[in-house]
């Protein structure tokens, strides 16, 4: 379905076209044809259909048994889909790569669906509407989705498909601070954890797509945000977000000293998005009353079909009365308008600023994905088609 706006695109001609054309009078100008935007949209659909005769597409080829490698996926010449009733077909524009699609290529069991070997791979993306089966979308529209295939052309359901506005924000953002990263670190800080102002927020993979945005969240607030990352490098760009101070975990020679030392009130709220060494670190320096929450388990990454081995925290968990409660975003979807808006207002005002790990083109995709888990990225890691 194409949109019909009263506007036209002028195209200059020397054609000579007569009534019997079909096409009203009231069509030609001074020698020109007025050719509406409806048409022009067909055909833009259509040249773009035509530039691309197959669609690579990125197959899950086998689960990994530890780190995912390249040789997992394999990159299938499909043809284009074609959308049915209710679906959109969709140009990909960006794709994202997040750490819970690391659950998804296992067959352990997780709290979603997972591939299996010869399934297209899914995840977010944003994207331009091509071809449209939903009355609420038109070509033209740019939307994201949950559901974009690691692939140039998607069809993804309407009724997953939310539209982008490329005037508030650059329209990649809807897979970064005004996505799923920015509104799991709102949620999982401001409406799981309910710190208090002037509390200590210990938060791991800090320079990541969620962490640095929750440490810039706990700085508006009042909170005392405290990194963790991989390396010198990052620690200093969390600084310039709003981080007090913060431990590089990889040349740590003993995590819970470099803890306590960077805590030394002790650590009142703990965003973990990693799991491994750096929790059990924190949760020896929990204080009572303590709060964690379990956003993700990155470090478990090569060995996530392996029992989850570590020091065991009942004892510390009752002396200290803690919290833990694990975070899924989809138990929020109720409060995302509002998220969005606060998300959008902070980016707007100039207190809210994101970093992009970007790779290019459907190739990268699985080397993008690798070596997010990898913690090789800075920042939020993109796919830009």
């Amino acid at each position: 379905m194409c949109r019909a706006i009263a506007t036209a695109t002028l195209i200059a001609s020397t054609m000579s076209i007569g009534h019997s054309s079909g096409i009203q009078s009231n069509l030609f100008q001074n020698g020109l044809i007025i050719i509406p935007r409806k048409f022009m949209h067909h055909r833009r659909a259509t040249e773009q259909e035509n530039a691309m005769a197959t669609n690579p597409s990125w197959i899950l080829r086998s689960h990994p048994s530890g780190m995912p490698t390249e040789e997992n996926w394999v990159l299938d010449e499909r043809p284009l889909p074609q959308q049915a009733e209710g679906e959109l077909l969709v140009k990909t524009l960006w794709l994202s790569v997040d750490p819970y699609m690391r659950g998804r290529i296992s067959p352990a069991r997780n709290y979603a669906a997972g591939f299996k070997p010869g399934d297209l791979m899914r995840g977010g993306g944003v994207g331009e509407v091509i071809r449209s089966g939903s009355a609420d979308f038109r070509p033209g529209d740019i939307v994201t989705s949950d559901c974009f295939g690691w692939q140039p052309f998607s069809v993804v359901p309407a009724q997953s498909a939310k539209p982008v506005s490329s005037t508030d924000a650059p329209v990649q953002s809807a897979l970064s601070y005004l996505g799923m990263p920015g509104l799991t670190a709102y949620f999982a800080l401001l409406k799981t954890a309910h710190p208090k102002a002037g509390e200590t927020v210990l938060i791991s993979a800090a320079s990541g797509a969620v962490g640095q945005i929750a440490g810039q969240i706990a700085r508006i607030k009042g909170f005392d945000p405290v990194a963790v990352a991989g390396s010198d490098e990052k620690l200093e760009w969390c600084k310039t977000l709003g981080y007090r101070t913060g431990v590089n975990h990889r040349t740590s020679a003993d995590l819970l000293a470099d803890i306590a030392a960077a805590c030394p009130k002790g650590v009142d709220v703990f965003i973990d998005n990693t799991a491994g060494p750096i929790h059990d670190a924190a949760m020896l320096n929990l204080n009572t009353f303590g709060r964690v929450v379990i956003v993700g388990t990155i470090a478990l990454a090569d060995r996530l079909e392996q029992p989850d081995i570590g020091l065991r925290h009942l004892r510390r968990t009752l002396i200290t009365r803690a919290r833990i409660e694990g975070f899924l975003l989809d138990d929020h979807a109720d409060g995302y308008e509002t998220a969005r808006a606060e998300l959008l207002s902070w980016y707007r005002q100039g207190l809210l600023q994101t970093r992009e790990d970007v790779e290019e083109g459907i190739e990268t995709v699985p080397r993008a994905f690798i070596r997010m888990l990898k913690g090789e990225n800075f920042g939020k890691q993109l796919v830009k088609l």
